[in-house]
Formats: structure tokens, C-alpha cells, sequence
């Protein structure tokens, strides 16, 4: 009992990987996981998705930028400049939005949207790094899934604070009230300040007595030749479908999904189960990938194939809703009090969909991390997939603006999520490896781009 007691006390440290992953879940929880739930309402709160469609395709524009640049900016600056400079452009963010309810001006909703775009860069490719190259090599599943069931926690809470504050709202109202944005914006305040709290890898212990890295800060020059160079990496081409699909239908789902078949007050009441849907769909994948088989290669392979297997489903429940309804021909809004069993159907669509993009992210990440195992590498591809997520994400917003046809935007969803499952094979089978007691890891992964 001693001994159990003694490993608890050991893996709670506030240096051990547990606690930092779980702390960057927090900031997530708190800065993105209120961006998600604030995205997730469809036109950001409005009835009028215009302006937040012309926010999130500067947003990510920028973010397709400076994710790419931001693995490098993190290896100089390290996570305290990094994440604190990142979180407080999501409070700008969301405060823009409570601007527009007043003014109706969207030049401040794009150009936060721009800012945005560069302070996620920022905070992505930091929690990237750590959440990848923090963790035992053995372990990184189960970290993941830890870290993304926090940070969808926030979507959760996010989701709940317009569904209390607008339940007796107007359905003809042209937005939610104020009091939504600055509940968002408090939440995003405080997952600023807790970035704080992070400490750079160097200082990170294992319960095995190892550090995550020993690597000091880079230099500009160097992270600039390392970032090119990700563009030749053949790892990292492969990748591309996947990162690229990986956002790309968050606009879909959101706007035309979500925004286009519910009431307001039902749209923030779907939105916590779409990312309560995210936390189950983590830890579920997060324990195929660390446990199911000895061989972490064939750990991969039975995670892709559960993930194509349940994302065809999922994708074929949702082309059969959308050939009931287009942009010209709308269905009448469902409410979750008035409409009885008609509810029942979209409602486990959209919760499906949280559902896969969890497990489908999940997964990638968990390859990512299994392609090297210290921070400064790892910041890097993990940049770079953001980086080419959001440029994906940003044609998809535009891609809603210009009204492409629903039916289309589903079949382009579908076919882009499902060209990447044979490539993230290839990668496994030809990049990761199984693994080894005592993990070669970071001296050997230091040498490779």
C-alpha cells in the first residue's frame, strides 16, 4: 500500500508529465475549448454567418502561417511567451463578437480573426510539442486522450453557457446576448493566466527518473532550415490529406448541420454533447493505441482501420440527412423540448460527428508522436500539421460563404478524411516502430528533420 501510495505521490509532481499535460488541457480547456463551443453555435452566436465566416477564413489563414511557424518560434521563445502571447489573442476574439452585437461592424471581427489565427499558431504548436514528447514513448495514447478529454470539457461547459443564458430567448432573435461572449471571454482570461504554469521540457521528469529532453532554446537561423526542410520531409507529405481534412469540415458541421436544422437555444444544448461526444471518442481510441495489441506498428494499424471503419458509417448516416435538405430548401428548426422524435435522428448525427473528429485527431497525433519522441522535433511536425489544418480550414469557411451546395461539401468532407487512411498506413508501416525497452528516442530522433 506504501509502495502505491509512493507511486501516486511520484507521478503527481508538479514537473511529472501528468501534471503539465493535464495543465495544458486546462489552458485549452479554457482559450480553444470556448472558441469551439463559441465556433460550434453557427455564425458565432449570430443568425447571420457571414461575419463569422469572413473571421474564421482570415483566422485560419494566419494560423496555416504562423502553425507552421510556430513549432520554431516555441523552440526559441519556449511556452511561457509562446502560450501566454497565444491565449490572449481567443479573449480579443470573443470580445469582438459582443462589439458586433452593438455595431454590426465586421472589420473588427476579421481582423481578431487574423489575430487569432497567429496566437493559435502559437498555442497549438506548443501544446503539440508538449503533449507529444512529454509522455512515456509507451504512453503517449493514453496522455493524448487525457489531454483532449480536459480540453473538451471546455466545449462542454462552453456549450452550456448560451444554452442557460439564451433558453428563453426569441428564436427570430439576430443573436445571443452579451452575457454569453463575456462568459466566454472570463473563461479565456483565466486559461491566459494559466499558461503561466507551464514549464519548459527540460525541467519535465518522468517517473522513470528520465527528462522529456535536454535540449536548450534554438536558434532563428536553425528553425528556419528545420522548417523548410518539413516541407521535403516525406513523414510529413504524408500527413498532408489528413491535416487538410481535419478542419475542413468543422464549417459543414457547424453552419450547416448544426446552425442550419436547430433552434439557438438547442444549438448550444448539442454543442455539449458534440464535445462530451469528443472525450469519449479520445479516451476509446487512446486505449486502442496504447493497449490493444504488444506491437505498437500493429497498434496503429487496428487504429486506422477502426477509425476508417466507423468514419464511413458515420459519413454515410449524414449523406443520407443531407439528401433531405439544401440551401433553398431548409427544413423547419428542431427543438429538443418541441420536437419530439423528429429531434432524436440529427441530434445522434451531430453527436456522431463529435465523436469521430476526436478519434480521427486523436490519431493522428498519437502517429505524430510516434515518429519521434523529444520536444524540439516534435514542435515542429506538430506545427506543421496545424499549419496545413488551417489552411484547409480557411477554404472550407469560404467554401460556406459562397454557398456551395450542401450535398457537395459532404462529399468532398467525406472523400478527403477517407484518401488519408491509406496514407497514414503507409507512414506506420514504413516510419514508426515498434517498441524497444529503454526507448533509443531522443538521441536517435535528434538527427532526423
Amino acid at each position: 500500500m506504501g509502495v502505491e501510495e509512493e507511486s501516486n505521490t511520484k507521478s503527481l509532481r508538479y514537473n511529472s508529465p501528468i501534471v503539465q499535460v493535464s495543465l495544458i488541457g486546462l489552458v485549452c480547456f479554457c482559450c480553444p475549448g470556448m472558441f469551439n463551443a463559441l465556433s460550434g453555435m453557427g455564425g458565432g452566436g449570430q443568425v447571420d454567418p457571414t461575419a463569422a465566416n469572413n473571421a474564421n477564413t482570415a483566422l485560419y489563414a494566419t494560423f496555416a502561417v504562423f502553425g507552421v511557424l510556430g513549432g520554431g518560434i516555441y523552440n526559441v521563445l519556449g511556452p511561457h511567451l509562446t502560450l501566454f502571447a497565444g491565449c490572449s489573442t481567443y479573449v480579443l476574439y470573443a470580445g469582438s463578437f459582443l462589439y458586433y452585437n452593438h455595431h454590426h461592424n465586421q472589420t473588427f471581427v476579421v481582423v481578431a480573426g487574423g489575430l487569432l489565427g497567429v496566437g493559435a499558431g502559437l498555442l497549438w504548436a506548443g501544446q503539440g510539442a508538449i503533449m507529444t514528447s512529454y509522455p512515456p514513448p509507451n504512453r503517449k495514447g493514453s496522455f493524448i486522450s487525457l489531454f483532449w478529454s480536459i480540453f473538451n470539457m471546455g466545449g462542454v461547459i462552453g456549450g452550456l453557457i448560451p444554452f442557460i443564458l439564451n433558453y428563453h430567448r426569441a428564436e427570430d432573435a439576430a443573436s445571443v446576448n452579451d452575457a454569453t461572449y463575456i462568459g466566454f471571454m472570463c473563461f479565456m482570461s483565466a486559461g491566459t493566466l494559466l499558461s503561466l504554469g507551464i514549464l519548459p521540457p527540460g525541467r519535465v521528469i518522468r517517473d522513470d527518473g528520465t527528462r522529456c529532453t535536454n535540449i536548450k532554446y534554438s536558434s532563428v537561423s536553425t528553425e528556419a532550415l528545420e522548417i523548410v526542410k518539413l516541407f521535403l520531409n516525406w513523414k510529413m507529405l504524408l500527413i498532408v490529406p489528413a491535416a487538410w481534412a481535419s478542419n475542413f469540415f468543422y464549417s459543414y458541421q457547424f453552419n450547416n448541420v448544426n446552425g442550419a436544422l436547430f433552434t439557438l437555444r438547442t444549438r448550444g444544448l448539442n454543442n455539449v454533447f458534440y464535445w462530451g461526444a469528443q472525450m469519449l471518442g479520445s479516451v476509446g481510441i487512446g486505449y486502442l493505441l496504447d493497449f490493444s495489441f504488444k506491437s505498437r506498428r500493429m497498434r496503429g494499424f487496428v487504429g486506422i482501420a477502426v477509425v476508417a471503419l466507423l468514419g464511413s458509417a458515420i459519413w454515410g448516416g449524414g449523406l443520407a440527412k443531407q439528401l433531405t435538405y439544401s440551401h433553398l430548401h431548409l427544413p423547419p428548426r428542431l427543438d429538443f423540448k418541441d420536437s419530439g422524435a423528429r429531434f432524436a435522428g440529427p441530434f445522434a448525427l451531430y453527436f456522431s460527428y463529435g465523436l469521430l473528429d476526436a478519434m480521427f485527431q486523436s490519431l493522428v497525433y498519437w502517429i505524430i508522436g510516434a515518429l519521434a519522441d523529444d520536444s524540439e522535433t516534435l514542435s515542429r511536425y506538430s506545427g506543421f500539421y496545424k499549419g496545413v489544418q488551417s489552411a484547409g480550414a480557411a477554404v472550407a469557411w469560404q467554401v460556406d460563404t459562397h454557398k456551395v451546395p450542401l450535398l457537395s461539401q459532404l462529399i468532398v468532407n467525406w472523400s478527403l478524411t477517407t484518401l488519408s487512411y491509406p496514407l497514414l498506413t503507409l507512414l506506420v508501416m514504413f516510419a514508426v516502430g515498434d517498441d524497444k525497452e529503454g526507448d533509443e528516442g531522443t538521441a536517435k530522433e535528434l538527427v532526423l528533420p
